[in-house]
């Protein structure tokens, strides 16, 4: 009798380790960028521990319609990809590995982290 209860006990702690939800994943650490404020001046954004697979609207970025951020820099531990539209979406992307950065050419709108 103690052997079943003691096998009951553990299966039950089992399932209920199973049942509780883990945390998202983030890419830890920072990535920045730079874009044009409305009035012409150039700023610097950054997203700090960013959730992975969601994608991310650049602040700043598009706000007046037509510009976008450039030179962005993936200070994370994981890879960015980067859209030059809103939602992740188009043809225009580029990937950013851990530690890698850009030249102002690159402009982005949106990023999701792996």
């Amino acid at each position: 009798m103690r052997l079943h209860s003691a096998v009951a006990a553990t299966s039950g702690a089992l399932m209920l380790v199973l049942a509780v939800p883990g945390s998202a994943s983030a890419a830890t650490g920072q990535f920045r960028y730079s874009y044009k404020t409305a009035d012409g001046y150039d700023a610097v954004g950054f997203v700090n521990d960013p959730q992975s697979g969601r994608c991310i609207d650049i602040k700043g970025a598009g706000s007046d319609g037509r510009s976008a951020a450039y030179a962005p820099k993936n200070l994370t531990g994981s890879t960015a990809t980067v859209f030059l539209d809103a939602g992740c979406m188009g043809d225009a992307f580029y990937s950013l590995p851990p530690g890698a950065g850009a030249s102002e050419r690159l402009l982005l709108r949106s990023v999701v982290f792996s």
